[in-house]
C-alpha cells in the first residue's frame, strides 16, 4: 500500500470511529463507544504508517541523491 492510501484509509477509519463515538455517547451505547475508539485508534495508526513510509522514501531519495 502506498503512503498516500495509508493515509487516505486512516483518515476515513478515524472519522468513522468519531462517528461511531458521538453516536454511542448520544444513545448510552458503551459497546458503540469502544468500537469508534478502536476504530479512530486504528486511523491514527493507519496515518502514522502513511507518514513512515513518506519519510522512508524521502530518506531514500536524499541517499541516492534524487532529491
Amino acid at each position: 500500500m502506498s503512503s498516500t492510501t495509508d493515509k487516505i484509509k486512516g483518515l476515513a477509519n478515524d472519522a468513522v470511529g468519531n462517528v461511531k463515538q458521538g453516536i454511542g455517547n448520544a444513545t448510552g451505547n458503551d459497546k458503540l463507544v469502544a468500537e469508534g475508539k478502536a476504530q479512530e485508534l486504528k486511523g491514527e495508526a493507519q496515518k502514522n504508517v502513511g507518514d513512515v513510509k513518506d519519510g522512508a522514501k524521502d530518506l531514500a531519495d536524499k541517499v541516492t541523491g534524487k532529491r
